[in-house]
């Protein structure tokens, strides 16, 4: 999520540094984070993206349930097994060991459903917020925004420069009592418990659900005239 953010500033500097001469440069910066934090369909999106994380959270687990009673069972009637009916029960262990990773991964992994999810769901809600970026940058005249909460590193900023106030005019958001410190939100951690193997007990590793950024807790500077 901040990654996408932060194309924001790049997006805009390519955009007007363009057509702007080097000497007569004006530019301003934004915090994307308060403002994402700030529109409700990003909270919707967070609320959602937090149900399904915890519904197949509880899908892997039950199904680690199921694995955990397998290695029991086989655990308990081992002694009583031939080599081959031992060599059958491992086997069947194992591949539900690996289902299990692969639909965790399938889930919870680089690009997976959740992933996906988070972008379909969000990205409305970014692409919102960088067209009235784009507009404030052209109704101020703006040549280069940066973005104050993305990877460009800003060790100081003034106040004077900071647009955000009127990117939240832009979106409707700028009201008294909407226009106050956004609540801390993010997509809920998935840490997934020990699974057992054959033979022995073994660790599945632990994937996480990927997690929002947090909405800013500090309002931006007075507006500008």
């Amino acid at each position: 999520m901040k990654k996408l953010l932060s194309t924001l500033a790049t997006s805009l500097v390519l955009l007007f540094a363009a057509n702007s001469s080097a000497s007569a440069q004006k530019f301003g910066y934004v915090d994307s984070e308060f403002l994402m934090g700030k529109m409700p369909a990003y909270a919707q999106a967070q609320t959602e993206l937090n149900t399904l994380s915890t519904n197949w959270q509880k899908e892997i687990e039950a199904q680690k349930k199921d694995l955990d009673k397998l290695y029991r069972t086989y655990q308990a009637e081992e002694v009583l097994l031939t080599e081959p009916m031992k060599k059958k029960r491992q086997d069947e262990i194992l591949k539900k060991e690996q289902d299990i990773k692969t639909y965790q991964n399938k889930i919870f992994g680089y690009e997976g459903q959740l992933f996906k999810k988070r972008q379909e769901l969000t990205k409305p809600v970014q692409d919102q917020v960088f067209e009235a970026i784009e507009k404030v940058a052209k109704k101020k005249q703006l040549a280069i925004v940066f973005d104050k909460s993305g990877d460009l590193t800003m060790l100081y900023t003034n106040p004077v420069h900071d647009y955000t106030e009127f990117v939240m005019e832009e979106l409707g958001l700028a009201t008294e009592d909407r226009n106050q410190t956004a609540q801390k939100g993010s997509v809920k951690t998935v840490a997934t418990p020990k699974t057992p193997a054959a033979g022995d007990e073994a660790d599945v590793d632990n994937e996480k659900g990927a997690t929002a950024p947090a909405s800013r807790t500090t309002r931006p500077a007075g507006r500008k005239n």
